[in-house]
């Protein structure tokens, strides 16, 4: 009965260690860079000790991992919230609108983000990884655009749902290596609702991209 007792506050504290050691690696990541950072930074910044460290994450390339698909499933929430508003149909220019409101651009975030992509470039392993998230991802949006045909045609030039899912994705990696240099938050937004918008329909609602 007592073991029963502590195994929850257990449970409780290690969430809650695990969620403070993401958080100042997200701090630490974003200022220094991946390839710069050291467990004991990592560990000094959250306030805990390395034992805490390697009771939740065996190296920092575990955490790093851990805190991308964190994000990246964060967006993908994102994406599909906005996505599920229309009901069994999908109104596709009202949903460019819902989703550029609502989508992370944080800069920070997108730091961490292409930190992570240049190593999974040299890690076949962990580009695997994220190869994988983001199909599942493409696949997400892929099945929700299916829906689209009775208020939307999709523009043929982008062959099928799976071709519409890959360039919704791509467009939002164009934008965010754009908001890296110039920081421009509202313009990338206002910029990716035109792509989407240009990309999932025949251009001829323009007012729906401004």
């Amino acid at each position: 009965m007592v073991t029963e007792q502590a195994t929850p506050r257990v449970t409780r504290r290690r969430v809650r260690t695990r969620a403070n050691l993401l958080d100042a690696a997200f701090a630490v990541f974003a200022a220094k860079g991946f390839g710069r950072v050291s467990i004991e930074e990592v560990c000094e910044a959250a306030g805990y000790s390395r034992g805490a460290f390697y009771s939740n994450f065996d190296s920092l390339d575990e955490l790093f991992f851990a805190l991308y698909r964190q994000r990246a499933d964060l967006i993908a929430e994102q994406v599909a919230g906005a996505l599920a508003l229309d009901g069994p149909d999908l109104d596709v220019p009202a949903a460019v609108d819902r989703v550029t409101e609502v989508l992370l651009l944080d800069l920070d975030w997108l730091l961490v983000k292409t930190d992570f992509l240049v190593h999974a470039a040299r890690d076949p392993g962990v580009a695997q990884s994220l190869l994988e998230h983001r199909a599942r991802l493409r696949g997400a949006i892929a099945d929700r655009l299916s829906r689209a045909r009775g208020l939307t045609e999709l523009p043929a030039v982008l062959g099928d749902l799976d071709g519409a899912a890959h360039a919704v994705v791509a467009a939002y990696d164009g934008v965010t290596t754009q908001l890296l240099l110039d920081k421009d938050v509202e313009g990338a937004r206002i910029w990716l609702k035109q792509l989407l918008t240009a990309l999932l329909t025949d251009g001829s609602n323009p007012q729906r991209a401004h």
